[in-house]
């Protein structure tokens, strides 16, 4: 499985885990508290840690970590678990954050979400927001034997290796690949251009070579429509009609109805498929690609965004 090379953390993750209920399917911990970056991000010391756990019982879970960790809550804790799961399942991507705790002299904060939400959006890419962090390297520091989320896991590696795939020439490097897979969770969304740093996904990509090309070594290595060149660090990809409507039919739903909506004229109600057959013979296939990944990201960002405009709206 692709995400074995990851598994090993330091014990300071697993002392941090240690504070929370055991319940859990996947914990990781991930950004610039964990793997280095450049740039503005580049304090990896003093950095937040980043951590998302996986539950498959948000509110029994909840339940257990108001006791042990009651402030770590807003005052939503007052509420109890079955609001607080709620308020997770229903609002932003399906995640519950709290944030700005110290625990074990670091400041960290953390997302819980439901496992069966987290494996719908890997597969689905239904928000790609715990699934774009998947894409990039992280810190795994615990993960059961729920089948389903293995691989669940190793489709959106594939989903990603995919999609990058079909916005690339015939040739490209390593770095090339792991720029647009990293890139995929930002196409779009708003946050890049008013707040975030525009070069992120360089930043995140150039320190980590390493630790991408151990991620997606295996993914590669099976994929039939790829040569790998590893020495090289050099790809070459089918880029035939053939070729790339074998890769358009195993994207990810939420993308195929993006890029349908694209092709597809007023009136005409065309299914997935036929779109698809189209778009693998358009010269222009990668930008449609690239056009349909944007608006499956400005979709949810915006989505994201409304809903907690709403919540505060609701809570203030």
């Amino acid at each position: 499985m692709a995400l074995q090379a990851l598994q090993s953390s330091g014990v300071a993750f697993r002392k941090i885990l240690s504070h929370f209920p055991e319940e859990l399917s996947l914990a990781f911990a991930y950004g610039s508290g964990v793997y280095r970056q450049v740039g503005p991000s580049s304090d990896q010391k003093n950095a937040m840690l980043d951590f998302v756990f996986a539950v498959d019982d948000p509110i029994a879970w909840h339940s257990k970590n108001l006791k042990k960790n009651w402030n770590h809550y807003s005052f939503l804790k007052v509420l109890g678990p079955k609001f607080i799961t709620a308020v997770q399942n229903n609002y932003g991507a399906g995640v519950y954050y709290n944030t700005l705790i110290t625990c074990d002299g670091r400041l960290i904060k953390y997302g819980v979400i439901s496992t069966s939400i987290l494996i719908e959006d890997l597969l689905n890419w239904n928000n790609l927001y715990i699934a774009g962090r998947l894409q990039k390297p992280v810190k795994i520091i615990a993960m059961n034997e729920n089948v389903a989320l293995r691989s669940a896991l190793d489709k959106n590696l594939k989903s990603a290796v995919t999609t990058a795939f079909l916005m690339l020439p015939e040739s490209f490097s390593e770095e090339d690949l792991f720029i647009e897979i990293a890139g995929l969770s930002y196409s779009g969304d708003f946050r890049m251009v008013v707040g975030e740093d525009k070069t992120k996904v360089l930043n995140i990509v150039k320190p980590n070579i390493a630790h991408f090309r151990e991620l997606y070594d295996s993914t590669l290595q099976e994929n039939p429509q790829v040569v790998y060149k590893v020495q090289q660090g050099r790809l070459e990809i089918d880029k035939s009609p053939e070729g790339q409507f074998t890769q358009l039919m195993t994207l990810p739903r939420t993308l195929q109805q993006q890029i349908n909506h694209i092709m597809d004229p007023p009136g005409k109600n065309r299914d997935v498929e036929e779109t698809l057959l189209q778009v693998a013979h358009d010269p222009d296939c990668g930008e449609v690609v690239r056009q349909g990944m944007k608006k499956t990201v400005i979709y949810s960002s915006l989505k994201l965004h409304k809903m907690w405009k709403g919540w505060l709206r609701k809570t203030s």
